[in-house]
């Protein structure tokens, strides 16, 4: 007997994953975005647009892996 402990499909382990990753890259974003402001730098500067793309990476791949 194994205990009655069911472990959960792999499947379902890389998706708990994804989501977290993409979570983390989410807030790398936030945090590139908010060093830049704080530090003097401007909306067309390349920590601003940087951030802004992680963020929309990670939002993307959040989407797509809550979708599926």
């Amino acid at each position: 007997m194994s205990g009655g402990r069911r472990t959960p499909p792999l499947s379902e382990g890389y998706r708990l994953v994804t989501r977290i990753f993409s979570v983390t890259i989410i807030g790398f974003g936030l945090a590139m975005v908010i060093v830049t402001l704080a530090r003097g730098g401007g909306p067309a500067s390349t920590g601003f647009l940087f951030g802004l793309l992680f963020c929309a990476i990670g939002a993307a791949r959040l989407y797509l892996a809550t979708r599926g």
